[in-house]
């Protein structure tokens, strides 16, 4: 039941993921969440997600920004970016993710999703069979809604690091032939 909710990798911040090795690999889109993934919640895009998002473009990734905000939300921080966005996205529906593929012109196969909540940004991801990369959230001040998620989304992770230190230790084992 837990690992539907669980991110297909967790990461410290949007800015340490090696993008490079997605490209490589052959995804061509990229769908961010903007809220305490990519700047504080209510934030103006500011020089480093600026700086990340042209060089994403300048490697060959289409970027589009989904979010539950209303337009002039999104649309303030998407000026700066000239991306794509879908405002009031309704995550965790799937309906917003498969809109944002049709829009980037790519596939579940070749899309990622970066994202700081489980219950809504990666629990959608995966229900559009996206690849999902979790977050930590930039700032700890967070609408009170998010802040009760939170504490159930600490269960969740407990359990999705339980599991992958499980996977590490079974795979080094049997790297040294035990």
């Amino acid at each position: 039941m837990l690992e539907s909710f669980y991110p297909d990798q967790f990461m410290s911040s949007a800015y340490c993921i090696d993008f490079q090795s997605f490209y490589d690999a052959g995804y061509r889109g990229i769908i961010f969440d903007i809220d305490n993934t990519l700047v504080c919640h209510g934030a103006p895009a500011d020089e480093r997600s600026i700086r990340l998002i042209q060089s994403l473009k300048d490697m060959g990734f289409g970027i589009l920004f989904l979010s539950n905000n209303k337009e002039p939300r999104v649309k303030m921080f998407n000026d700066a970016m000239q991306a794509q966005y879908i405002f009031k996205a309704g995550k965790p529906k799937r309906d917003g993710y498969l809109k944002a593929m049709e829009l980037l012109g790519t596939d579940k196969g070749s899309t990622l999703f970066v994202g700081d909540q489980l219950f809504t940004d990666v629990w959608g991801a995966r229900n559009a069979g996206i690849y999902s990369l979790l977050v930590q959230p930039i700032d700890k001040k967070e609408e009170i809604q998010i802040i009760l998620k939170r504490y159930l989304e600490k269960i969740v992770l407990f359990f999705y690091k339980r599991k992958c230190e499980k996977e590490k230790r079974e795979y080094l084992r049997k790297g040294r032939g035990l």
